[in-house]
């Protein structure tokens, strides 16, 4: 598959889509967009993928925000169309039944910050960091990054985040909740294949499953409902009956994703 501005990788079930404008530090315009949801559904739609890893080219930005001169002229109704777009491809990879992590080498701001949060896991290499500075033009974060990072952190430092503009490092980003492990730049993509490898050994329905729940109580519904609901699916999976099966006979499961 062949994009403008990504670029598009699979192997050994491993999906690898990266953000390939780094003379504009990876800003996010409408078409950059519109082809990481088409990543993204192209990997999902690929039996042999597993796990999705999405990170910036280059050694500076994962993202270093939208793209403002698209910004200019717009009307009320675009910009919402804008917002709405942006939100709907970000919605994609975070609804994702297979796993995506935010591989962040860099800049994550604005559209940077809101696309790592729309990831399931996020890996930082120790020179990155993180904002939220739409509102030093006037704007607030429209892709869903009010939302995720009440979520992830907390309304208290969100808020003081996304009204002051405040830049967080790596660590503090850690300490806050925001992201799941700092690693050094030169081993970044190291630590995501490694977490992706432990992934990729377990029940893929099953961690389907798992992201749906999670999903569930994040978007407030009944989360210990869709549980019941997700738990009775998996005893009809053959990966079910391959997880007893190698349990009793000490070995180690070969699931198949049915």
């Amino acid at each position: 598959m062949n994009f403008q501005n990504l670029l598009f990788s699979v192997e050994q079930g491993l999906a690898t889509i990266t953000i390939n404008r780094p003379d504009k530090l990876n800003a996010l315009n409408a078409l950059t967009v519109q082809e990481i949801g088409k990543a993204v559904a192209a990997a999902n739609a690929d039996s042999s993928v597993k796990v999705i890893i999405i990170t910036g080219a280059g050694e500076k930005s994962f993202v270093a925000g939208a793209d403002i001169s698209e910004f200019e002229g717009l009307s009320e109704q675009q910009a919402m169309t804008l917002a709405a777009n942006g939100q709907e491809v970000f919605k994609s990879i975070e609804d994702s039944p297979k796993p995506v992590i935010a591989a962040v080498n860099g800049f994550a701001l604005g559209g940077g910050c809101e696309l790592a949060m729309a990831c399931h896991l996020r890996i930082a290499s120790d020179n990155s960091r993180f904002g939220q500075p739409e509102v030093k033009l006037g704007l607030i974060p429209a892709y869903g990054g009010t939302q995720r990072m009440t979520r992830l952190i907390g309304r208290t430092k969100s808020l003081e985040l996304m009204i002051t503009t405040d830049m967080i490092n790596a660590q503090q980003a850690l300490e806050l909740g925001l992201l799941n492990y700092v690693v050094a730049q030169a081993e970044l993509m190291n630590k995501c294949k490694e977490i992706a490898a432990k992934i990729m050994a377990q029940a893929p329905l099953a961690v389907a499953g798992v992201i749906a729940c999670v999903n569930d109580y994040a978007n407030g519904k009944d989360g210990f409902q869709s549980e019941v609901r997700v738990f009775g699916y998996c005893f009809t999976t053959e990966d079910n009956k391959e997880g007893v099966a190698a349990f009793k006979e000490k070995r180690a499961p070969a699931f198949k994703g049915k």
